[in-house]
């Protein structure tokens, strides 16, 4: 007699079931949970080929509920994440939520979101981050990763996951992602006659002058703006918020008042002036809280609008058409550093934490100041070798 055709025997109360299923060909095991909380009673079902396999299976699944952890059998890493884009990002913003779903939807489902969430291994998240390591920079590989581990922690927090592999695993060495440059004083200067009566001059200039951050120009409001002062402050702008979740700047040092140059304030007195009559001409009151940058209808500027007319300015001052606009604050950076001003005041302007931040971030269009010394020092002994010389 076949194990699959011995008399199922019935089962006490309470106790778990095992029997064969002729149609799914298969034997399926019946756990006993107790009862939810609106009394139904709970049997969770397993599936194997042998009454062994049934057994094994039912034996992890009473370790999980000692554990206070129920997986779903047929719960995916895909479920994982979308639970954790609909319900762990309540609140975050939009921006952040469109990342993460993009990231989730191109790299992370069509390849292992099939697979069941209490069978994933942290060799599996190891091959498939190996994989994708051929098409995307170290920067996405871990980007992208952390949405796996996010996604299983928010399942570690709904009792549906023991533990969480994506931890495990190390991102491999990516692509090389497309480094920041640095426009020279030629290019910069290229760049602003090309934008010259544009929509986007007055923004270029601010941002390029001054080092003011792409997200922290589109939000920025006339009553942050201080062009005509008086005892003694020099005209200033205050970098006080940004387009990021509740107006809060990148960092606390990036909450900075910075003076304005006095072309950044000719500039900005011309623009205010024109979007007076712009308004006026349309019939709409003008308020010292509005917008400083604005499309033609009046919004506020996004990230896709500045791109666009960036890209457009670009091409006209004859540049390739990969710079992008948050590289304005990088030659604002690099054209100081090449004046000769000292990495600590370059990283109070632009509202780094620290001047190591600067360094890391800036270290390619930073002048070496470490060759400073050296200079000087040949400079200060370079008569008196000379002295030396006419001795001998």
């Amino acid at each position: 007699m076949t194990e699959s055709s011995k008399p199922a025997r019935r089962a006490g109360h309470g106790e778990d079931t095992i029997y064969w299923d002729p149609a799914k060909k298969r034997f399926v095991g019946m756990v006993s949970l107790g009862y939810a909380p609106n009394g139904k009673r709970l049997r969770p079902k397993v599936y194997g080929k042998t009454k062994t396999e049934v057994r094994g299976k039912i034996k992890d699944l009473k370790k999980e509920v000692e554990a206070g952890v129920r997986t779903p059998a047929n719960y995916t890493v895909t479920n994982a994440v979308n639970d954790w884009l609909e319900r762990g990002l309540k609140g975050r913003d939009e921006q952040t939520v469109s990342k993460n779903r993009s990231l989730a939807d191109k790299h992370l489902i069509p390849f292992i979101g099939k697979a069941k969430l209490k069978n994933l291994s942290a060799d599996d998240v190891d091959d498939w981050l190996t994989e994708r390591a051929e098409a995307l920079a170290t920067r996405s590989l871990r980007d992208v990763l952390a949405v796996l581990r996010r996604s299983i922690e928010h399942a570690q927090r709904r009792d549906k996951a023991v533990r969480n592999v994506a931890v495990l695993v190390t991102v491999p060495e990516g692509r090389p992602g497309r480094p920041s440059k640095a426009l020279n004083l030629d290019q910069a200067k290229a760049v602003l006659v090309a934008a010259r009566g544009s929509r986007l001059y007055a923004y270029l200039v601010l941002s390029l002058l001054s080092g003011v951050r792409t997200e922290e120009a589109r939000p920025l409001t006339w009553d942050h703006v201080y062009l005509a002062t008086a005892d003694s402050i020099p005209p200033h702008v205050a970098v006080w918020r940004s387009v990021r979740r509740h107006g809060e700047t990148k960092t606390r040092k990036s909450r900075r008042t910075i003076a304005l140059p006095k072309q950044v304030v000719d500039v900005l007195e011309e623009h205010l002036r024109w979007q007076k009559q712009e308004r006026a001409a349309r019939g709409q009151a003008w308020s010292p809280g509005g917008q400083v940058f604005t499309t033609r209808s009046g919004e506020p500027l996004d990230a896709a609008n500045v791109r666009r007319d960036f890209r457009a300015i670009v091409k006209r001052a004859g540049l390739a058409p990969e710079w992008t606009p948050r590289e304005l604050r990088h030659s604002f950076v690099s054209l100081l550093s090449d004046h000769g001003i000292p990495l600590e005041r370059i990283a109070l302007l632009v509202g780094h934490s620290s001047q190591a931040t600067t360094e890391a971030v800036y270290r390619k269009q930073l002048r070496p100041v470490i060759t400073q010394g050296a200079e000087a020092m040949d400079e200060i002994f370079a008569d008196g070798q000379e002295e030396g010389d006419a001795v001998d």
